[in-house]
């Protein structure tokens, strides 16, 4: 009964004039970033998050606003990897197996119709998982002292370099790398300058305003202006824009198992929407596909990876409000929003500020309305978009982010910075290394500073303390096998493989 009192006065808060109207631009703007190839939630996010503090938003506001942009770019993603073959994130790679043969089959309008309804569902389960689990994790949540949280998060890099497939030691380096620069600045507890080289723009350590843009969107931009992405594969007849009940009974199941699976993954910390897609499309690929029909067209093969990386997104709000620990990168850089109206994220969140937590959950539910809404009839719209050539985009993200950057602190320093590590993160993703970790590391990395300071100053420098409750304990269990597991699949595959041969 509390949970549903508290989200009654969330959609108070939701359906107040002003937030109403901040959550439609928010989906609106989150729509076309996603369906831009490239860009992506991250970038979106990053973006508009100073321009929001910059506009002197209420922190709710704020954050609504920028949950839409996110659950809107989760959406938007599917329509350049339908029409274009493009993904337009991530998150959207799996859609583009089964979307684009079905656009060339002229049911670009059934393929998309259908993805946006699964997008709806995935979103909407999730966001049902929030009410129903985030104040039960969030009590819970309670018990954890400064050992358990230094163990969470190193749990959660673990989740980063155990779910990176092919390139954990590429996930762990940008990890490193993110933690490396994290410990620039003025040192809390001895009162000394670190790794500034005895500049005074880096006494106040490297504002996170300046990472984000710099790392997703300077090198985004210099990306773009290499690859030149051809619209020569552009599907301009949609076909029947609506799907029939037919089809979404054929894609029904799946589509619910799909947001259920992508809710779990998503609530891990450092997964997201990626590893939900590849999973559940994997997974369904076995359970159903008896005729090997995905990856030529399977309507299903559409609907189960939208349903899950909108299901991961969603969830990854659930370890960021619970436990102050990004589920996501995009949820690092909203961690980074909070932190700029001195707002921790955390369980004592439930209790201090419910008008900001409930009002966000109660947000999600109306954005995901305006989604599904705007989704559907607006097809021809945003095709036209696609076609934005990249002397007009590149141009605007340059400015957008310059301005979003100088705004903070109004420096030339910052905008130099920004470049250089644009430029230090395009050779670094030119090489494979995710970007992702690289964010986690900056935000976590004060925590975890912080919290084992705290830890072994309790236990008078005794490290025994970070094995000495049963939460440790089992944390520690969950980040080796998280490292060791993988491993061994891909053991015993390569040995069952070489037995064959």
């Amino acid at each position: 009964m509390d949970t549903l009192r508290h989200l009654i006065d969330g959609f108070g808060v939701a359906f107040s004039p002003i937030n109403l109207l901040i959550a439609a631009i928010g989906s609106f703007i989150g729509t076309v970033v996603g369906l831009l190839p490239g860009l992506g939630p991250i970038n979106g996010v990053a973006i508009l998050m100073p321009l929001a503090f910059a506009m002197k938003l209420p922190p709710e506001a704020s954050l609504i606003l920028l949950a839409a942009v996110y659950i809107g770019c989760e959406y938007g993603g599917r329509i350049s990897s339908i029409l274009l073959n493009v993904p337009g994130d991530a998150g959207a790679i799996m859609t583009a197996l089964d979307g684009y043969p079905m656009a060339r089959k002229g049911l670009a309008g059934v393929a998309l119709s259908i993805s946006a309804w699964s997008s709806f569902v995935g979103s909407l389960v999730a966001t049902l998982g929030i009410v129903l689990f985030a104040p039960l994790l969030a009590q819970w949540a309670l018990s954890f002292g400064p050992a358990e949280y230094f163990v969470l998060m190193c749990f959660a890099f673990t989740c980063i370099a155990g779910l990176m497939g092919q390139a954990p030691v590429k996930a762990a380096l940008a990890a490193l790398i993110g933690l490396s620069m994290s410990c620039v600045g003025l040192d809390a507890n001895s009162g000394v300058y670190r790794f500034t080289g005895g500049d005074v723009h880096l006494s106040d350590g490297i504002q996170f305003v300046v990472v984000v843009i710099g790392v997703f969107s300077i090198s985004e931009v210099l990306l773009m202006l290499q690859e030149h992405h051809s619209n020569a594969g552009l599907v301009t007849q949609t076909g029947r824009m609506m799907f029939n009940l037919r089809e979404m009974a054929h894609t029904w199941w799946s589509t619910l198992r799909a947001s259920v699976v992508g809710f779990g993954v998503g609530v891990l910390p450092g997964a997201g929407a990626t590893v939900a897609s590849a999973m559940t499309y994997a997974m369904e690929k076995r359970l159903i596909d008896k005729d090997n029909t995905f990856g030529t067209g399977d309507i299903r093969g559409v609907a189960v990876p939208e349903a899950a990386n909108n299901s991961a997104a969603t969830g990854s709000f659930v370890p960021m409000l619970t436990l102050g620990v990004p589920g996501s990168g995009t949820t690092a850089v909203m961690m980074g929003a909070l932190a700029l109206y001195n707002i921790t994220p955390g369980p004592a969140l439930f209790t201090q500020q419910p008008d900001l937590v409930w009002g966000l959950i109660a947000s999600m539910f109306l954005a995901n309305i305006i989604l599904l809404v705007l989704n559907i009839p607006m097809v021809g719209i945003f095709t036209r978009i696609l076609n934005v050539p990249n002397w007009v985009l590149v141009p605007g993200i340059l400015a957008v982010s310059s301005v979003g950057v100088y705004a903070v602190h109004a420096t030339t320093f910052d905008l130099l910075l920004m470049v250089a590590l644009g430029v230090m993160a395009y050779l670094l993703r030119k090489q494979g290394v995710p970007m992702a970790p690289l964010i986690l590391g900056f935000v976590l990395g004060p925590l975890m500073e912080q919290n084992l300071r705290r830890a072994l100053s309790i236990s008078n420098g005794d490290p025994h303390i970070l094995v000495g409750s049963p939460i440790t304990v089992g944390l520690w269990v969950c980040a080796v096998s998280v490292l060791v597991v993988p491993m061994a699949v891909r053991w015993r595959a390569s040995r069952r493989a070489a037995a064959v041969a």
